[in-house]
């Protein structure tokens, strides 16, 4: 059974995030959860 630590966002899905922490339009709420979803993706350096 997987523990919630080791749960990982998608390639696609840190993209995404990456695009709404670059707009300028983006509400604080939308950056918090890409922030979130950027925290729990793999770095470039653990592929």
């Amino acid at each position: 059974m997987k523990k919630s630590s080791d749960k990982v966002t998608s390639d696609k899905v840190a993209k995404e995030a990456s695009e709404v922490l670059k707009d300028k339009k983006a509400s604080k709420k939308m950056k918090s959860v890409a922030g979130s979803a950027l925290s729990q993706a793999k770095s470039k350096k653990n592929k």
